[in-house]
């Protein structure tokens, strides 16, 4: 109908979120709780995930905990398996190193490569797996980051991983598609997340990031939330395959 309304909600979605205890992860969750979404939540610990369905039910929403590790394959096939039929993925479990490229690991290498390309793959394949065999349909959102458009200085394996992470949604998104599954990556920019804390305690260097980021500020987790639950829902039902930065403008320049 030509005068019909978007639909921004998400009632009666059954959405993953991994990485869910904290951080963008948790906001994320909130925020597709808060749209309708009956949201499965993800992570290695128990607690946090308690902690976030706890808000989530508080706020009148619905939320189950399916404690994982995304960085291991018996594990993620398992539980989600048990998670039951699902809408949507928020593929947001990950890590970041930050050292100069000459002096990286080996292991902080196979650590960075195994939890956020192959973890993310294998989470994501079990998921449109899913939604293939039931033939609901649905839409995988993966946390990607602007380093995974750009080039960025002391991060080279976390950008090597990103870019993966944009390649792989690119390429799930053309595969997808004929099942009705959609695939987009949000790109953050910095976050002040927990696992930013240490930036952000060092006021010299907000200060700087403040002055090169257009809008003047470094963004927070509902920033982010915002457009994965957009994209999640009817609302961006002919959007796929497509990297959104969320970065305050610094991609524009």
């Amino acid at each position: 109908m030509a005068n019909a309304k978007p639909d921004f909600s998400l009632q009666g979605a059954r959405v993953l979120v991994t990485g869910a205890s904290l951080g963008i992860g948790r906001a994320v969750a909130l925020a597709a709780a808060a749209a309708g979404a009956v949201v499965v939540l993800a992570a290695r610990g128990q607690p946090g995930l308690d902690a976030v369905a706890n808000e989530i039910v508080a706020a009148g929403g619905h939320a189950e905990v399916l404690p994982f590790d995304a960085g291991d394959p018996a594990a993620i096939r398992a539980a989600i398996a048990a998670a039951g039929p699902l809408d949507g993925l928020v593929n947001n479990a990950g890590s970041v190193t930050r050292e100069p490229f000459l002096e990286a690991s080996e292991g902080e290498i196979d650590r960075i490569l195994t939890l956020n390309v192959k973890g993310a793959a294998l989470v994501a394949q079990a998921v449109a797996q899913g939604m293939v065999a039931t033939g609901r349909g649905g839409s995988i959102v993966n946390i990607a980051s602007i380093a995974g458009l750009v080039g960025a200085r002391n991060r080279s394996i976390y950008a090597a991983s990103k870019h993966a992470v944009m390649g792989l949604t690119r390429a799930m998104a053309l595969e997808l598609a004929p099942h009705g599954i959609r695939v987009n990556a949000v790109c953050p920019g910095l976050v002040n997340t927990p696992l930013a804390a240490d930036l952000m305690a060092d006021a010299g260097f907000v200060a700087a990031m403040r002055a090169r980021i257009p809008l003047g500020r470094i963004m927070e987790p509902q920033d982010i939330a915002g457009p994965a639950v957009f994209l999640l829902g009817a609302a961006a039902s002919g959007i796929t395959g497509i990297a959104l930065p969320v970065d305050g403008g610094v991609t524009a320049e």
